[in-house]
């Protein structure tokens, strides 16, 4: 089992809660809009980091992170991307990906609100009787016109997703 920091659109900001809430964290995985090479820097500092860069990234976060992600963590199959929607409402640029094989968990950010759903219509071929679960974390940063700044933490066992938290960061 791994426990997983899940973040997004920090902006460039960088609040010593993150480092608190990931320290037990086995990796930190960023949606994109991080903002400058330092905060990714000190997630990496925390635990293992992969990320996406997000439309507001400038060309130095771009070479160093892809536009879309696909791993593995334990045996789920994880796809990270920044602009990507949610179930009912993708975006194009997510679609793709999505309806060509199915992940186990679809992990994106942009909207800067916090979602966590699952897509019945959408399920893994390696395991088509698990629907697709998706998570937008919201925004962890200071830009934009979210009230809350959230983090989301996961573990994920095999191929299934449990001990889900979102932690509110009040400004």
């Amino acid at each position: 089992m791994r426990r997983i920091g899940i973040l997004s659109d920090t902006h460039g900001y960088w609040d010593d809660r993150y480092a608190e809430y990931f320290q037990s964290c086995d990796e930190i995985w960023h949606a994109g809009d991080i903002g400058t090479l330092d905060i990714a820097e000190r997630l990496a500092a925390i635990a293992p980091l992969r990320a996406v860069h997000g439309n507001i990234d400038s060309g130095d976060v771009r070479r160093m992170f892809p536009e879309v992600l696909r791993f593995r963590c334990e045996e789920a199959d994880i796809l990270l991307k920044h602009i990507g929607g949610y179930p009912g409402r993708y975006d194009r640029s997510a679609l793709r990906y999505l309806l060509q094989n199915p992940p186990h968990l679809f992990v994106d950010g942009h909207s800067h609100i916090l979602k966590v759903m699952s897509d019945p219509g959408l399920r893994p071929n390696a395991h088509p009787h698990c629907p697709m679960l998706h998570i937008n974390p919201g925004a962890a940063g200071l830009q934009g016109w979210q009230t809350v700044r959230t983090l989301v933490r996961v573990s994920v066992d095999g191929h299934r997703f449990g001990e889900l938290e979102v932690i509110e960061l009040h400004r």
